[in-house]
């Protein structure tokens, strides 16, 4: 068994070996550790073994070079043969390499110029081939700065762009290109201050000019109007014809074509129309924008531009203190906002964005509201209505114009509405004067025409037809005074005059004939119903003008029927129209004719009151005169002489004689109650104390005076004695006192059939109270 182990320690010894022999010495430490893990004292035994197998190689090595050791020694005594010959060839290889080096030194000279001249070439083209990446540079830079001297900035970025991104890059090395790209940046902002700067130039210089510009467009929207006009005239040829009118001097034509008013304006329709292209400059903003947009500042450009502009339109907004003076104050006016507006609607669509749709919208709102205030305020100043049409006429040119642009100016239109107030208002004043005028200067008695043609002149001017009057020999007389041709006439003029505002207004014809008629009843119904009631009142106004203004105003009455005709061969509106309004001329002329009856039954009464006063009886008297009073004598004939002039009064129909009957016998009938009334309180007067027997006698003369002017019939018409009852109260109470018939007027008293039915017990005792101190004097 001990030989077996050993055996087995021998063998692992020899693989150990042999491992460690053919292993790289770097493994060898887990060899050696596994002899150390086997049985104990086997690494004895293994370095046995291992100085073994050591002195078993130094027996191999010291054979190996025995057996090589004579090869060595002939070797070496070999090379001692060949040192002499080395030695030999050693000092011809020297000599030949002394001579070698002589002969080309100069070779080496010419060698080393040669090279010196390839590297003077090389670096000349390395020269030119740097010149040639710089040149484009310097090229491009020169190109920048001519630019810039020739204020193309926008071109100027676009080679600044270029240098930056393409040429600087290729030769940024230099020191040149260093410096270039230092200066860009201070280049752009200088180009962005110069063109910040022609920007300011551009505002400031369209502030001063805008009105120019907004004079070529309404001039233009003005020529574009006339020309619709043109077409609407050739369209509508066959319409009806309007008189001819003058108003201020100026003739018009009413066929909704060209009047004279308007004839400077088709002299110059031949004239160039300049576009705002032509008279703005806009290349500013184009480069500026341009110029903000390169250099990614577009955002700061537009603020800037937007709030420039809104101060611009609050200045613009802004009226002269005296505007609503003259048409040019309003025309600058007008043509400096259209200016803006123009100015901006082209920035708008040149642009592409510096001012935005939304934008223009909010400055029109704004300007919009602005223009309504300062015309609502300055328009209501104006007391010419010539004035008020022209700025109608300009509010007209300046909406169209607007619209033409895309602005809505559907409030303007509205507040022409305002204005056509405000201009029938100072129409309704200037019309007041004309008639004041008017009836200053009538003399207020029929017209005399000696002629036909002076008839046919008068039934021009007024619808005067009378078919008894026609028949009549020359000379002759109308009933109406020389005033109502002038008025009629004067009411056409006014509807002409309101016409004019309604034209260019987009309105139909039904509205401009409610238009028409509104306006015509506030002149019939206000201006000359006043002139009348005023004229009425006058004091030097006598009963002679009274009845003749009762004639006036009933021939006025009649032309009604004729002016609403007039109205519908204007605005060819038929009056049966179911919205169509009614002219009130007949509700204003009775409402005058009635005020002037009234005023001849107030002015008979002051008469008679007047005539009353002369009365200077003697209460006292034991018997009277026999004959009545003088005073009474004298307003009888003053009424008998005043009721003839009734005779006046408009009688060629029916309808007419008996209005005409109607106020004579009212008037008579009037004052023939007031003389009863104040003789029956001349009567009764409280501070008359007593009275004579004779006194009432005298008294009753003059009654019967009264009587008997009121049974002649003054006045036809009046049946049986009804004038006459005007007098009962004071005959029944005269007749009580003469026939002392107390008896009877005690019995009968309160019976219907009493004789003295009319007499009241107060009256009778307080009359008797002024009996008793004559007849029983204390």
């Amino acid at each position: 068994m001990a030989d077996t182990g050993t055996l087995e320690c021998i063998t692992e010894h020899e693989r150990i070996l042999q491992e460690i022999e053919s292993t790289d010495t770097a493994c060898v430490g887990p060899t050696l550790r596994s002899i150390y893990d086997d049985q104990p004292n086997a690494h004895k035994r293994f370095m046995e073994k291992l100085d073994a197998r050591i002195r078993n190689h130094d027996r191999e090595i010291e054979k190996m070079c025995n057996f090589h050791h004579q090869g060595f020694v002939d070797a070496i005594t070999e090379l001692l043969k060949v040192r002499t010959d080395a030695e030999k060839l050693m000092g011809q290889v020297t000599d030949t390499n002394r001579r070698l080096q002589e002969a080309g030194r100069d070779v080496t000279a010419q060698t080393q110029e040669v090279i010196c001249c390839r590297i003077q070439q090389r670096n000349m083209a390395t020269t030119v081939e740097k010149l040639q990446l710089c040149i484009p540079v310097l090229e491009m830079y020169s190109k920048l700065k001519e630019q810039l001297e020739s204020k193309r900035y926008y071109a100027a970025l676009k080679t600044m762009e270029q240098l930056e991104k393409v040429y600087i890059p290729r030769v940024g090395q230099y020191r040149f290109c260093q410096i270039m790209a230092e200066n860009l940046p201070r280049l752009r902002e200088e180009i962005k201050e110069i063109s910040m700067s022609d920007l300011k130039d551009f505002l400031e210089s369209i502030r001063k000019h805008s009105d120019k510009v907004g004079e070529a467009a309404m001039r233009q929207a003005q020529l574009h109007r006339n020309f619709n006009s043109v077409v609407v005239k050739q369209a509508s040829s066959g319409h009806f014809a309007k008189p001819v009118y003058s108003l201020n001097g100026r003739t018009h034509t009413h066929n909704g074509l060209k009047m004279e008013d308007d004839a400077g304006e088709d002299d110059e329709v031949d004239d160039e129309v300049l576009t705002v292209q032509d008279l703005v400059d806009f290349s500013p903003v184009y480069r500026c924008l341009h110029i903000y947009t390169v250099l990614g500042d577009r955002e700061t450009f537009e603020n800037y531009y937007r709030k420039q502009r809104k101060k611009q339109a609050r200045l613009v907004l802004q009226p002269q203190a005296n505007m609503h003076e003259t048409v040019e104050g309003y025309r600058r006016y007008f043509n400096q906002i259209v200016g803006f507006f123009v100015v901006e609607d082209h920035i708008l669509h040149a642009t592409y964005g510096l001012v935005t749709r939304a934008f223009t919208d909010e400055l029109w709102n704004m300007a919009l509201s602005k223009i309504i205030a300062v015309l609502r305020t300055h328009s209501s100043y104006c007391e010419d209505p010539d004035l008020v049409l022209e700025l109608k006429n300009l509010i007209v040119i300046f909406a169209d114009t607007l619209q033409d642009y895309g602005f809505p100016v559907n409030r303007l239109f509205d507040l022409l509405f305002e204005v056509r107030d405000q201009y029938n208002e100072t129409l309704l004043k200037k019309w007041a004067l004309v008639f004041r005028e008017i009836f200053e200067l009538d003399n207020y008695s029929p017209i005399p025409v000696e002629t036909e043609e002076e008839y046919r002149l008068v039934v021009s001017r007024f619808p005067f037809h009378d078919a008894e009057i026609e028949k009549q020999d020359f000379p002759k007389k109308l009933p109406m005074s020389q005033s109502v041709p002038q008025i009629y006439t004067q009411v056409k003029e006014f509807i002409y005059a309101s016409l004019k505002f309604s034209e260019s207004l987009h309105r139909s014809s039904t509205e401009i004939d409610d238009m028409l008629r509104k306006s015509t009843n506030l002149l019939l119904t206000r201006t000359l119903s006043c002139c009348l009631q005023n004229l009425i009142k006058k004091p030097h106004i006598g009963l002679t003008e009274l009845v003749q203004i009762i004639i006036n105003t009933t021939h006025l009455e009649q032309a009604c029927r004729y002016l609403e005709e007039f109205i519908t061969n204007i605005t060819n509106v038929s009056p049966e129209t179911v919205h169509t309004t009614r002219l009130y001329g007949l509700s204003t002329f009775k409402d005058a004719r009635h005020a002037a009856e009234g005023e001849i039954y107030t002015k008979l009464n002051q008469k008679i009151d007047e005539f009353i006063q002369l009365a200077d009886y003697e209460w006292g008297m034991a018997e009277s005169d026999g004959r009545a009073s003088g005073y009474l004598m004298d307003l009888i004939n003053f009424l008998r002489s005043t009721f003839q002039v009734f005779t006046h009064l408009p009688n060629n129909n029916n309808d007419h004689a008996s209005m005409s009957g109607k106020v004579a016998q009212t008037a008579c009938m009037s004052a023939c109650k007031h003389l009863s009334t104040s003789l029956m309180q001349m009567l009764l007067d409280s501070e008359l104390k007593q009275v004579s027997m004779g006194a009432i006698q005298q008294f009753n003369l003059d009654v019967i005076q009264c009587e008997l002017f009121a049974s002649s019939e003054p006045v036809p018409g009046f049946q049986g004695d009804t004038l006459q009852l005007a007098f009962i109260d004071l005959r029944q109470l005269l007749d009580l006192f003469m026939v002392w018939d107390w008896s009877t007027y005690l019995a009968d008293y309160g019976q219907p059939t009493s004789k003295y039915l009319r007499v009241n017990p107060a009256t009778a005792l307080a009359l008797l109270e002024k009996f008793f101190p004559h007849f029983f004097p204390l």
